[in-house]
């Protein structure tokens, strides 16, 4: 018996890092798995690793800070499924570094717009979907950047922080309409956007984002995935409307 058996699950950001880890794990678990990324590519080979351990899958590409590319997901998803009960909106990106007086419209706007509003827009059309299936559970990726300030991402930091707000707010108003909302906020795990940083700064780049972990390590993406999946089961069923750090430490400093 899978965590998941019977559900129906949408994961953001699939093809690569957290969204993939989750993706699989979904899988594994019993979970039929839709798997959107704008990286259409990407999200194909996530559902061929799923259909290889003889789990359900589909690929969608989707743009997540477009209302009908969303909306399309979401309908795809009942189409194919008949139903929505899981899901995680994972996409998000880093955008350029700079302070803020820096920090340019551009910029500014692709992040809030992938970070934040794709988790509203992922938030507001699967909302009505879960109410037709008569519940369901919504996971936001949030970040310690969304707790405490980063100097250099003011972005970023702006958009978790958005999102853990968002969070709490759609707790509250679905709790007695069968529908559960949390977040994850992840410390630096070994994803592409912190491969990225690794590959500019080398060596000493690593070692401080090491440093910066209490636990002595950078986090895994599967690691995240195992608390999404609590999230998602049965087994967090008095769990809503709050932020679940995975930062091995990192707040507590």
């Amino acid at each position: 018996m899978g965590r998941l058996d019977g559900k129906v699950a949408i994961v953001t950001g699939a093809a690569s890092g957290i969204g993939r880890a989750t993706a699989l794990l979904f899988a594994a678990e019993g979970a039929e798995v839709v798997v959107a990324d704008r990286d259409e590519e990407g999200a194909r080979h996530v559902v061929e690793e799923i259909e290889a351990a003889r789990g359900l899958a589909v690929a969608l590409k989707v743009d997540v800070s477009s209302p009908s590319g969303v909306l399309d997901m979401v309908h795809t998803t009942e189409t194919n499924f008949g139903k929505l009960d899981v899901i995680f909106n994972n996409a998000g990106i880093e955008g350029e570094q700079g302070l803020t007086a820096d920090c340019t419209l551009e910029n500014w706007d692709k992040v809030i717009d992938i970070n934040l509003k794709g988790v509203f827009l992922g938030m507001k059309y699967a909302i009505p979907a879960m109410l037709r299936n008569g519940g369901g559970t919504i996971i936001n990726n949030a970040s310690v950047a969304g707790v405490v300030g980063f100097a250099g991402i003011p972005a970023y930091c702006a958009s978790k922080g958005g999102v853990i707000q968002l969070t709490k707010t759609a707790a509250l108003e679905y709790a007695k309409q069968g529908i559960r909302v949390n977040a994850v906020c992840p410390g630096v795990i070994m994803t592409p956007m912190i491969r990225r940083f690794v590959s500019a700064s080398g060596a000493d780049g690593l070692h401080a984002m090491e440093a910066m972990e209490p636990i002595g390590r950078l986090g895994k993406p599967e690691e995240v995935a195992q608390v999404v999946l609590f999230l998602a089961s049965d087994e967090s069923a008095f769990c809503t409307g709050a932020p679940f750090l995975v930062d091995g430490g990192f707040v507590a400093v």
